[in-house]
């Protein structure tokens, strides 16, 4: 039954996704909203496809982060805001993010909100905000992804330097005595992730932190990691990759060893690696950083959690909760404040789960904005399963 309710769904957004708001045409603030929703992988047109049973996986995160923004635009709608929402599955064949900028159909919005996947689909429509002077919010992906000079980009997903400049910071307080030890395999990010904690050590103001280096194999084990452990004292133990199967054998590796004590420090990727739950992983403290907190038992949340289920017949992921904050807080902000929308990104006024501190990222050499990133992250401890905030 939930599968068909879904289905249901999906064929609404077929239909409504050329003619969803045309009634509301005359409004003043005209947003584009872009998601990830493989439309085609479903549907044939507007013609459900017959013989699937359960919606593809790559379908799952963009159509949450959809109902997400469908949530926040009925609540705005509720307050009587006046915008008009135009919403574009970014993987539709018949109509991708270059066929909607070939037929102009983006020349008159005031606001653009994306979910990306990949490289080339963030880089043609930053670059189509900055020649037509619109604000681009990328809600979920993570990396600026080599953008500069483009003060019409905004990163809500903390990039992978600030995280790692944020992480050194965070070890500084309150691990800076304790054997310190980074864990890594051979690449090219592996080597990114090593030089960001390096210059971070080179530029602080406070003692840096004595941090070792272990380089491993991608099939090491546990004894391969005792060699650089202490076992007088806590082990602070560094994944230095974002690699998921390295960090998960990384996780197993500490487990079986529980004679030392350890904590270890993933990276923002994370937060989305279920097996770091399972059983092999048992009696590790994990540490990683997140620019998302969204706390279950906030009354808002919870009033989302609720309408997300009776709407939708199921719990709202964090992609859902990332089209909510980003379509309602957004689009507050440009109601309030219109072209000049970028001098008040982190407006508290409009806070909606999370916390943003959204500031401009400066080019040492020109001295110009490369791009906006919000760069407040909360530091996020699990254990066994259990999650809290440490911030």
């Amino acid at each position: 039954m939930k599968f068909i309710h879904r289905i249901f769904l999906f064929f609404c957004f077929a239909c409504t996704a050329i003619f969803s708001f045309a009634q509301t045409q005359t409004k003043q603030f005209k947003i584009a909203v872009f998601a990830p929703i493989y439309l085609d992988s479903v549907f044939d047109g507007n013609t459900y496809k017959p013989g699937i049973t359960n919606l593809p996986k790559s379908v799952l995160p963009g159509l949450d982060f959809y109902n997400g923004v469908m949530l926040a635009i009925d609540s705005l709608q509720q307050e009587g805001a006046p915008i008009d929402v135009s919403i574009y599955d970014s993987k539709n064949k018949n109509e991708n993010i270059g066929s909607v900028i070939q037929q102009n159909k983006l020349n008159d919005v005031s606001l653009i909100i994306g979910s990306f996947t990949n490289r080339s689909d963030t880089r043609l429509l930053a670059n189509f905000a900055l020649q037509k002077k619109i604000p681009l919010i990328s809600a979920t992906y993570p990396n600026d992804d080599g953008i500069v000079n483009n003060p019409y980009f905004v990163v809500i997903n903390s990039t992978l330097r600030t995280h790692c400049e944020a992480l050194y910071k965070f070890m500084q307080k309150y691990y800076a005595i304790n054997n310190i030890v980074m864990v890594r395999k051979k690449g090219a990010v592996e080597d990114f992730i090593q030089s960001i904690f390096n210059q971070t050590a080179k530029s602080t103001p406070a003692i840096p932190l004595k941090i070792k280096t272990a380089e491993l194999i991608d099939t090491f084990n546990a004894k391969d990691l005792l060699p650089v452990l202490d076992s007088t004292k806590n082990n602070i133990i560094i994944c230095g990759s974002i690699n998921e199967a390295f960090g998960l054998r990384l996780v197993r590796a500490v487990s079986a060893s529980p004679s030392y004590n350890a904590v270890v420090i993933g990276m923002p990727n994370w937060d989305g690696i279920k097996d770091l739950d399972k059983p092999d992983c048992k009696g590790v403290d994990i540490i990683y950083s997140s620019p998302y907190n969204f706390s279950k038992v906030d009354k808002f949340a919870q009033a989302f959690i609720s309408n997300f289920n009776t709407k939708y017949a199921g719990r709202p992921t964090d992609m859902a909760f990332k089209g909510f904050e980003s379509m309602y807080h957004f689009s507050k902000l440009l109601i309030t404040y219109g072209n000049n929308i970028e001098n008040f990104l982190s407006e508290k006024s409009y806070k909606v789960f999370n916390d943003l501190d959204i500031r401009a990222v400066i080019n040492k050499s020109t001295y110009n904005t490369d791009y906006f990133e919000n760069k407040k992250l909360y530091f996020i401890k699990k254990a066994d399963g259990n999650i809290k905030s440490v911030n």
